[in-house]
């Protein structure tokens, strides 16, 4: 068995695969397996998914979520505040958490709101929900005023939280919804336009190097961002920076006209893509975080103009990771584990513990979304061919998944 080298002491797993895999092929079951062609990594870390539980549970809860990331190998994720009731009180927080602790089979870490009902127009009491969530965001919605989010950056500076952003300047959206590039030109869309994304960064960076606070964005897609976080971190600023794996690996010239193609923000063109496969191998990008965002089946056929915003991929990230990056030569196993892995778990204090994952990296499958553990079904990556089949994944010592055949 080919295991993962993981010379980050402070997060080395505490498991013995030898043990392990040797009670797996136990006389209990009669019969002695070959582990000899699988690889085990440390468990992946998601900071940005929704699990759309309470309140849009048809779109997906907190068990098919879990299970759905145990199966993409991930053992710990922070769910976004996007919720109903939004999570901006103890009182709203508990009924997310009484739902975690009864139906997660991962770890699961909710963020809070950084705004009451995530409206922009009053901040919540961070002092009261510090110590239970991981940190404060309001993704899916951009803060609009800079006065309120200084005041954000020097609370969550004071109580030693994260500020997690969505970055979008609302007024510069003009009802766009995919990227304004060729594609919406020649097929007569609105699209949205990259500064709506950069713009409200580069707002945050100067306020994170005024507060001193700890400020991470979420989804970059732009190679301005890009160029912006690059020269904020230069400067000294305590900043990371996430992108989703759908933005390293398509661009607005791979667009078709169905709702899985659509998400916030939007596929861009091939100078941004560029751009962040940079950003990725010089360290500017610190993390890939999935952004798995389910809706229903009815929801994403109404098309590019009128389905929501949203795709999921908790269960294709890392093979198309590792065929489109790894395999190609474009960045380094032990790269694609700091994207997946120690970066995400480093930055927001999330233990490793006695967690990994096992793959099979030849096996070679088409993505079928009617096999996803997801209740959402809606992903670009259709029909794709991909290296890497999850056999197993491991929990604080206990299985969460098995595909073991």
């Amino acid at each position: 068995m080919s295991a993962y080298e993981n010379k980050k002491i402070e997060f080395k797993s505490e498991f013995s695969e030898n043990a392990f895999f040797a009670e797996l092929s136990s006389e209990e079951e009669g019969i002695v397996r070959d582990f000899s062609k699988y690889s085990v990594f440390p468990g992946f870390c998601d900071v940005h998914v929704h699990f759309r539980e309470p309140g849009f549970s048809y779109k997906e809860t907190i068990a098919t979520g879990s299970k759905a990331a145990a199966k993409g190998g991930y053992t710990s994720v922070c769910t976004m505040p996007n919720l109903d009731p939004v999570p901006d009180s103890l009182e709203h927080l508990k009924e997310q958490t009484d739902i975690i602790e009864r139906d997660a089979v991962i770890e699961v870490l909710p963020y809070a709101a950084i705004t009451v009902g995530e409206k922009g127009e009053e901040l919540v009491d961070m002092e009261s929900l510090s110590d239970k969530v991981i940190a404060f965001s309001d993704d899916g919605r951009g803060v609009q005023s800079e006065e309120m989010m200084r005041e954000a950056m020097l609370r969550a500076k004071a109580l030693g939280k994260m500020i997690v952003a969505h970055c979008e300047v609302n007024e510069l959206l003009r009802g766009g919804y995919i990227h304004d590039g060729d594609y919406a030109k020649e097929h007569g869309h609105r699209g949205i336009c990259s500064e709506s994304e950069w713009q409200q960064i580069a707002r945050d960076l100067k306020l994170a190097k005024e507060t001193g606070c700890a400020y991470h964005v979420c989804h970059i897609s732009t190679k301005e961002s890009v160029d912006i976080i690059r020269k904020a971190k230069a400067e000294g600023v305590d900043v990371t920076c996430e992108t989703g794996p759908h933005y390293l690996v398509m661009d607005d010239s791979d667009l078709r006209e169905e709702g899985r193609f659509k998400m916030n923000p939007p596929l861009r063109g091939k100078e941004d893509r560029e751009a962040l496969i940079e950003g990725i191998k010089d360290g500017t990008i610190d993390m890939i975080a999935t952004d798995h965002a389910p809706h229903s089946a009815e929801e994403k056929s109404r098309g590019l103009e009128k389905s929501p915003f949203g795709i999921t991929g908790i269960e294709t990230c890392f093979p198309v990771v590792y065929t489109k990056l790894v395999k190609t030569g474009i960045i380094t196993l032990e790269k694609a584990m700091d994207l997946l892995v120690f970066n995400a778990r480093k930055r927001f204090g999330i233990k490793l513990g006695n967690d990994f994952t096992v793959w099979d990296l030849n096996a070679l499958e088409k993505v079928e979304p009617e096999k996803f553990l997801s209740m959402g079904k809606a992903t670009p990556f259709e029909g794709w061919e991909l290296f890497g089949k999850c056999v197993l994944t491991v929990k604080d010592g206990k299985i969460v998944y098995n595909n073991f055949i």
